[in-house]
C-alpha cells in the first residue's frame, strides 16, 4: 500500500511540475475542452481549546491545550479526457498534528471515473464522495464559510465510510433548474462487538447504503463537475444562488444491540430539507449575503449518539463528552443548522472581511438536555478562497450523567486561527 501510494504521490508531483508553466493546467486539445488539471491545498491550524473534565495528553492532565497542526491535506489530478469521459483522483489526508504526525496517512481519497451522457444525465463510478441526504453531504472543504465544515451531516464518517468517502455508483445530472444524485455505496466492512443495551455499528455483513439529494435551483445554476465543485459554503458575492433541496439516506441493518442477550439490528433511516442563499448586495461596494437553514432527522436505532471531537489529539475524559474538544455531534433525533455572513465592502487594502456565525441544535433521543453548539467567525480573503485567513470560535456543551439523564453540566471553548492556501 505505501507502495501504491508512493507511485500516486510520484504521478502527481510530475503532471503538476509538468503543467505548472500552465498553471497546472494543460490543454489535450486547442479549445481547451479536454485537458488535465492539478491543484495543491492546505489548511493549517493554530489553535487553543478548554478540554473536557479529566482529558489527559499522554496520561497527563491536559485542562487546556494549545497546539499547531494541517488540519487538511489535499492534492489533486482531474482530466477531462474526451468531451464526455472525466476522471478523478484526490489525494491527501485530515489531521497532521502531534499525536498523528509520525504516521500520518496520506491516501487516496477520490478516485472515479465518469461518463455523461447528456447534461440530465452522467453515470460514474468508483472511491468517491458523491451522496445525499443534504448540501453538506457533498461540500466543498476549501469554501466553506466557518473555519471547519458542518461535521454532524458526515453520519458515518469513519466509521464503516474513509473520511466520508466510499466505493460505489451513481447518477447525476441538471433538469431545467433541477439538480439530483442519487448513489449506492459499498459500506467498509466495519462493526463492534454487540453489547447489552446499546447501539453501535454491527459486525454483520454491510447492507448497500442509498442516497439521493435534489435541489431547484430559482436562480444561478451551481456545478456539478465534482463532488466538491459545488456545494460552496459561501461565493463571496461571485454567484446568484437560491436552491431548495431535499434528500434521503438509508441503510439496512447498520447497527445494533443486545437484548436480553439477543442481538438485534435497525435500519439507518435519515431525511433531509435545506435552503441556501447566496448572493450579492452591492457590486460596486462588493458586499454579499450568505445563509443556510437545514431540518435533519436521523435514525441509526435507538438512543445512538456519537461524540466527535475535530482534529482531537487528547485520551482521557470523565464526562460524557469524553476527552478534549468532543461533543454529541450525531445521533438519532433531529438536527437544525443555521448559518449566516455578510462580506463587508471592499476597502484600499489587499483583503475583504467576512464576519459569520452558526449554530447546530440538536434534540438527540439520548440526551436530556437539547444540543447548542455556536460558532463565530471572520474570514480575510486575501485572493478569494485561494489565500485565506480565518478565525474561529466554538462553544460546546459538556454532559454530565445526572441521576441517570444525561444533562449538560458546562460549556466549553475553543479558539482556531486558520491559513488556508491553494495552488491549482
Amino acid at each position: 500500500m505505501k507502495t501504491t501510494k508512493l507511485i500516486f504521490t510520484l504521478i502527481f508531483l510530475y503532471t503538476a511540475s509538468y503543467a505548472q508553466s500552465n498553471k497546472l493546467k494543460l490543454n489535450l486539445d486547442e479549445t481547451g475542452k479536454t485537458y488535465i488539471k492539478a491543484s495543491v491545498r492546505m489548511q493549517l491550524w493554530a489553535r487553543y481549546f478548554d478540554s473536557n473534565p479529566g482529558t489527559t495528553i499522554n496520561n497527563e492532565a491536559a485542562n487546556n491545550v494549545f497546539d499547531i497542526s494541517i488540519r487538511r491535506l489535499r492534492m489533486g489530478i482531474s482530466a477531462q479526457l474526451t468531451p464526455k469521459l472525466y476522471v478523478y483522483s484526490l489525494f491527501g489526508g485530515n489531521n497532521m498534528n502531534s499525536k498523528t504526525e509520525k504516521d500520518f496517512q496520506f491516501e487516496v481519497l477520490d478516485l472515479y471515473a465518469e461518463y455523461e451522457f447528456t447534461k440530465e444525465l452522467a453515470l460514474g463510478f468508483g472511491e468517491s464522495g458523491w451522496e445525499g441526504l443534504n448540501r453538506w453531504n457533498v461540500r466543498s472543504s476549501k469554501s466553506l464559510m466557518a473555519v471547519d465544515a458542518p461535521l454532524y451531516s458526515l453520519l458515518t464518517v469513519n466509521k464503516n465510510d474513509d473520511i466520508a468517502r466510499g466505493l460505489g455508483i451513481w447518477a447525476k445530472g441538471q433538469i431545467h433548474k433541477f439538480d439530483y444524485v442519487l448513489s449506492l455505496k459499498d459500506p467498509i466492512q466495519y462493526g463492534v462487538t454487540p453489547t447489552e443495551g446499546k447501539v453501535d455499528f454491527a459486525t454483520n455483513k454491510p447492507r448497500k447504503r442509498i442516497s439521493g439529494y435534489v435541489k431547484y435551483e430559482f436562480l444561478d445554476n451551481e456545478s456539478n463537475k465534482s463532488p466538491y465543485s459545488g456545494g460552496a459554503g459561501t461565493y463571496i458575492g461571485t454567484k446568484n444562488i437560491l436552491n431548495l433541496g431535499a434528500g434521503f439516506m438509508n441503510q439496512p441493518k447498520m447497527t445494533s444491540q443486545l437484548i436480553n442477550g439477543i442481538e438485534k439490528y435497525y435500519d439507518f433511516k435519515n431525511w433531509a430539507v435545506d435552503v441556501f442563499y447566496d448572493a450579492p448586495l452591492d457590486i460596486e461596494k462588493g458586499t454579499a449575503i450568505t445563509t443556510y437553514l437545514g431540518y435533519n432527522h436521523n435514525d441509526f436505532g435507538p438512543n445512538y449518539v456519537r461524540n466527535v471531537g475535530a482534529n482531537d489529539i487528547t485520551s482521557g475524559g470523565t464526562s460524557f463528552n469524553g476527552s478534549g474538544n468532543d461533543f454529541p455531534m450525531i445521533g438519532t433525533g433531529n438536527t437544525t443548522f443555521f448559518q449566516l455572513g455578510y462580506l463587508l465592502a471592499k476597502g484600499k487594502k489587499s483583503f475583504q472581511l467576512q464576519p459569520n456565525i452558526a449554530v447546530q441544535y440538536s434534540d438527540f433521543d439520548a440526551l436530556e438536555d437539547v444540543m447548542v453548539v455556536y460558532d463565530l467567525g471572520i474570514n480575510c480573503f486575501f485572493n478569494g478562497h485561494s489565500n485565506k485567513l480565518s478565525l474561529g470560535y466554538q462553544n460546546r456543551p459538556v454532559y454530565q450523567n445526572i441521576n441517570n439523564q444525561l444533562k449538560v453540566d458546562e460549556r466549553k471553548g475553543m479558539l482556531v486561527l486558520q491559513y488556508q492556501i491553494e495552488i491549482n
